[in-house]
């Protein structure tokens, strides 16, 4: 149960998001994948938590640097406009924004965490320094939970039952939104429905077919389900090779010393 199921998912679905294909029968890597946004920004929270205190307690500071120190390499890998100035800020400072890039970054908080009391902590850390709407919180809260449920040995249902108690009312299956389903670049609009990828989900490929499947923010959807996948299932040692083939060296540092430093471990 380690970190690279959200780098994994952001990979996988690079290619479908300008170009979404609603069924299941591709193939995960091909040539042209690549790291999006969301995989720097996953590593980028994931070398705030190393060099955070032992209590996390300047964790808001160290997100912002690390989020400016590791996103300035990498200007043309797709964030959104906002989120591009707000990187390249002296100063920078919230937008209260909802969009889902608060979500896709998180699952570090959710193998850092010590409880679930400290990952929502971490959460509204890493997230307030940019998304600050509550929308933008929540879904990166509904995130960081489900991941640490997930690795901390929670069954699916049981966090199921979480998610819907305490953040989304989803009423919806897959297959029901699959034709329908549009681009949708909010935390309200994608981040149920990657949850949902999840809970249908059988392994942690299927997984992350599931969520490329509806179309929209395919490579957001997928990391977001492929953090709380790879969490609950594992992630097969192959498809651990193959993602991290596709780093740079700089952002397979963060993942190694990451892991090595907060290795998953089911209570």
């Amino acid at each position: 149960m380690k970190m690279i199921g959200a780098i994994a998912g952001d990979i996988i679905g690079s290619r479908f998001e300008r170009n979404n294909y609603k069924k299941k029968d591709f193939n995960l890597f091909v040539k042209w994948c690549s790291f999006t946004d969301d995989s720097v920004m996953s590593l980028a929270v994931c070398h705030a938590l190393l060099h955070s205190r032992p209590d996390f307690s300047d964790l808001k500071e160290q997100a912002v640097h690390s989020m400016q120190l590791i996103g300035q390499n990498y200007p043309d890998c797709g964030y959104g406009g906002n989120f591009y100035d707000w990187l390249f800020e002296i100063c920078p400072q919230p937008y209260n924004s909802f969009g889902n890039g608060a979500a896709m970054r998180v699952s570090g908080c959710g193998y850092a965490g010590r409880s679930l009391e400290e990952v929502k902590r971490l959460s509204k850390a890493v997230t307030e320094v940019s998304h600050n709407h509550p929308e933008g919180l929540k879904g990166a809260e509904a995130t960081a939970t489900a991941v640490y449920l997930a690795r901390t040995g929670c069954g699916k249902e049981e966090i199921r039952d979480y998610i819907l108690s305490n953040y989304y009312q989803i009423d919806f299956t897959l297959d029901q939104i699959r034709r329908t389903y549009r681009f949708d670049v909010s935390c309200q609009g994608s981040v149920p429905q990657a949850m949902e990828a999840f809970f249908e989900a059988e392994d942690f490929e299927s997984a992350v077919k599931n969520a490329i499947s509806i179309g929209g923010d395919s490579d957001t959807i997928a990391a977001i389900t492929g953090g709380i996948a790879g969490a609950y299932y594992g992630v097969p040692e192959i498809i651990r090779e193959k993602a991290v083939s596709y780093l740079d060296d700089r952002l397979r540092a963060i993942l190694e010393e990451f892991e090595e430093k907060f290795q998953a471990r089911r209570s």
